[in-house]
């Protein structure tokens, strides 16, 4: 009887399996459709405002019991697959494959594009200034690490804008091959290694800990010496092949790194904006307050403001500040403007979707 329901129900399954098939193919054609209208345009293949519209849109239809994390990756994956047959992308990520920012990638792209891992923050820059990327994920920021200086230093030499945001909780997993009980040695970032100190000195104060220069590395050196283990993420165990040990051995709930996308444009209005400058003031009394009157004037809410010597300039410094609302929105607009007024630079970096809260 109860195999007789399984069946049963499992007909229903197939019957919606055939729908979802042919109304994913409509929803492709149509998107083709739209691609040609922007091809005559020249507008961009990938629009950051869309997909967040697409995204919320979807979400506030959802009622469960599929859970918002699930829908939006599924939607994520079906609008990958649509955007790789209007123009197959190419993504610059810091290296080797496995590592968050290649989790951030998949995250913002789906698997329907070219990933392509370099060795550095500044190379995944160079990679969409000459061309043969279209597009870099560059990690900016960690809740607990603080920014990432090597990519705030970059905006103030690339005339690349930040289209997009992702934010990537930080879950560090026991990875390798053999059992728990086998393992002599375990691989990972120094990072990693200490944001795991305290688990590590619990469970396996004996076995040694060796840093390496990522997560990703340790995890491939993890996957081809025997009794060898790395503490990395759940995509470096899918893409080395190792079994996750142990998981979420993390002392700190909540670590979060925020990643931008950067490209050669700005996206359009979303409703859900962010605004990100850098700017530089007089060394004189009061010179940064009245910079900052300018946001304050028009309503406009700093979420990120951070001061770095600026390069080359002994003693001189830019500050790097992120604001909610769009450049095309008149209070950001005029606050750009007056800024230029008691400013020595500043450097429009971009408009983009607001990450969703992870």
């Amino acid at each position: 009887m109860m195999e007789e329901r399984i069946e049963r129900l499992r007909e229903k399954i197939d019957r919606l399996d055939e729908q979802l098939v042919r109304l994913l193919n409509e929803r492709v054609r149509l998107a083709l459709e739209i691609a040609e209208v922007k091809s005559r345009l020249n507008a961009p293949v990938y629009a950051p405002h869309r997909e967040r519209e697409v995204i919320e849109r979807v979400l506030k239809l959802n009622r469960g019991p599929i859970s918002p994390q699930a829908l939006e990756a599924i939607f994520r994956e079906i609008i990958s697959a649509a955007r790789a047959l209007e123009k197959p992308l190419r993504i610059a990520f810091l290296g080797p494959p496995g590592s968050f920012g290649h989790e951030a990638s998949m995250k913002q792209f789906g698997r329907s594009v070219e990933y392509l891992p370099v060795q550095t923050q500044p190379d995944v820059f160079r990679e969409v200034e000459i061309g043969r990327a279209d597009y870099g994920v560059v990690a900016i920021e960690n809740s607990i690490s603080g920014s990432v200086a090597e990519t705030l230093d970059m905006f103030l030499h690339t005339d690349l804008k930040i289209c997009a945001e992702v934010m990537i909780p930080i879950h560090h997993h026991l990875l390798a091959k053999c059992r728990f009980e086998e393992i002599k040695r375990i691989y990972s970032h120094p990072q990693a290694l200490a944001q795991c100190r305290g688990w590590l000195d619990k469970h396996m104060k004996d076995v040694p800990r060796i840093p390496v220069s990522s997560t990703s590395e340790g995890a491939s050196m993890a996957a081809k010496e025997e009794g060898a283990a790395a503490i990395a993420s759940r995509l470096a165990a899918e893409v080395y092949g190792l079994n996750v040990v142990r998981e979420h051995i993390e002392d700190q709930s909540g670590n979060t790194t925020r990643f931008l996308v950067i490209g050669k444009h700005y996206a359009k209005r979303s409703g859900y904006d962010k605004t990100s400058f850098i700017f530089s003031v007089r060394d004189e009394p009061g010179a940064l307050m009245r910079a900052l009157e300018r946001f304050y004037k028009h309503g406009l809410n700093l979420t990120k403001l951070e001061s770095r010597p600026y390069p080359g300039r002994r003693w001189e410094y830019v500050f790097f500040a992120d604001v909610e609302g769009h450049i095309d929105d008149e209070p950001m607009r005029k606050a750009a403007q007056e800024l230029k007024e008691v400013c020595l630079l500043v450097k429009f970096l971009g408009s983009y979707p607001r990450a969703r809260e992870v």
